[in-house]
C-alpha cells in the first residue's frame, strides 16, 4: 500500500479486560482478517514501545506508573481501575506498544517515510485524561502522537478529529489549553462520558459538535461539512491526527448514531484532502472503539480504502 503504513502488535491482543468486556481481543482479530481478505499483500509493520519520556509529555507520572507498575501477576484477574476500565497481566504492555505506534507513524510521517497510516492497535485511548485512566482506556495515545509531534519534531499547528460515538473527553483534557493542539469532535450526546458540550472551547482550539441519537448520515456528514472541516482548514494544519472510532456504524452496541460504513469512508477522504492541501498529505489514524464486530471490520475496510487513496463520487472535498 504506497503510501502508507499499517501498524499493530501481537502485544495489543494480549489485554484481556475480562470475558464479557465488549473491548475485547476479538475487535482486532475481527479488523486483521477483514482487510487482509481484502488485500491479501497487505504489509504490517510492528509498533515498538513507547517510552515514559513519550508518555509523560501528555500524562501526570502517577497514572504511568498506575498503568506500567501495577503488578498484575500471569493467571491472575484483571485489576478494575473503574466499573469499565481494567488492568490484566498483559495490559501495560499492550498499551505501551498501541501509543507506541502513533510515536513510529508520526515520525515516519515528518521523516520522509509513508505519509499516512492507521494504526490497528488495543487498548483505546481518547477517554484516558492527563491524570486518570477511564473509559476502556489506559494511555491516550492520539494525545502522544500529537505532544511527539508538538515536542520531538517542533510542529506548532497539530490536528486531532475524533469523530468516535463517545467524546474524547481525555483528549480534551490534556490539550485544552494548547493552543498548538486543535480537537474537533463529533459524538452522540447524551452518551458516556457526558462532556462534549459545544460551549467547551478551551483557549479557541477546542470545537465540538454533539449530536442526538439516531442522527444517521446526513447529519453526521453535515457537522463535518459545514461547521467542523472549514475550521480545520482555517487552522491550516501541519499533521492531522484521527481517534478513529467506528462505535457511531448503527449496528453497534453501544450508541444509536445510525452510520453506515461509508460515512467512515467519506470523512476519512475528507480529511485528507485537507492534509493533503495544508500537510504534505500527513495523516495518522488510531482506533479507537467499535465493538459489533461485523461492523466494525466493515468501518475499518471502507477507512483503511480511503486512506489507500480511494475516491468516491459521494466526496465533497471540504479542504479550502
Amino acid at each position: 500500500m504506497e503510501g502508507l503504513a499499517l501498524y499493530r502488535h501481537p502485544a495489543c491482543l494480549g489485554h484481556e479486560p475480562g470475558a464479557h468486556h465488549p473491548e475485547r481481543p476479538a475487535r482486532l482479530a475481527s479488523i486483521y482478517a477483514a482487510l487482509e481478505r481484502e488485500w491479501p499483500d497487505i504489509d504490517w509493520l510492528e509498533a515498538p514501545a513507547a517510552t515514559r519520556e513519550q508518555l509523560l509529555r501528555v500524562h501526570e507520572p502517577e497514572l504511568v506508573a498506575l498503568v506500567l507498575d501495577t503488578p498484575v501477576p500471569p493467571g491472575t484477574p484483571a485489576h478494575a481501575i473503574d466499573p469499565d476500565t481494567f488492568l490484566g497481566p498483559g495490559s501495560a504492555v499492550a498499551a505501551v506498544h498501541a501509543a507506541g505506534a502513533g510515536v513510529t507513524a508520526v515520525d515516519a510521517a515528518l521523516q520522509g517515510g509513508a505519509n499516512r497510516a492507521f494504526c490497528a492497535v488495543r487498548p483505546p485511548g481518547h477517554h484516558a485524561t492527563r491524570a486518570i485512566p477511564m473509559g476502556f482506556c489506559l494511555l491516550n495515545n492520539i494525545a502522544v502522537a500529537a505532544g511527539h509531534a508538538c515536542q520531538a519534531h517542533g510542529l506548532a499547528r497539530v490536528a486531532i478529529i475524533d469523530f468516535d460515538v463517545h467524546h474524547g473527553n481525555g483528549t480534551q483534557d490534556i490539550f485544552r489549553a494548547d493552543p498548538k493542539v486543535m480537537y474537533l469532535s463529533t459524538h452522540q450526546s447524551p452518551l458516556y462520558p457526558d462532556t462534549g458540550d459545544s460551549s467547551e472551547r478551551g483557549v479557541g482550539n477546542i470545537l465540538n459538535r454533539p449530536l442526538p441519537p439516531g442522527s444517521g448520515s446526513d447529519a453526521f456528514r453535515s457537522a463535518w461539512r459545514d461547521h467542523l472541516l472549514p475550521a480545520l482548514a482555517a487552522f491550516r494544519p501541519q499533521l492531522v491526527l484521527v481517534s478513529a472510532g467506528f462505535d457511531g456504524h448503527r449496528r453497534d452496541p453501544l450508541a444509536q448514531m445510525e452510520l453506515e460504513a461509508a460515512d467512515f469512508g467519506w470523512i476519512t477522504r475528507e480529511l485528507m484532502a485537507i492534509a493533503d492541501r495544508h500537510a504534505e498529505g500527513r495523516l495518522v489514524s488510531m482506533l479507537e472503539g467499535g465493538y459489533n464486530l461485523e461492523a466494525l471490520a466493515e468501518a475499518c475496510v471502507a477507512h483503511v480504502d480511503a486512506l489507500r487513496g480511494s475516491r468516491t463520487a459521494d466526496s465533497a472535498i471540504a479542504a479550502t
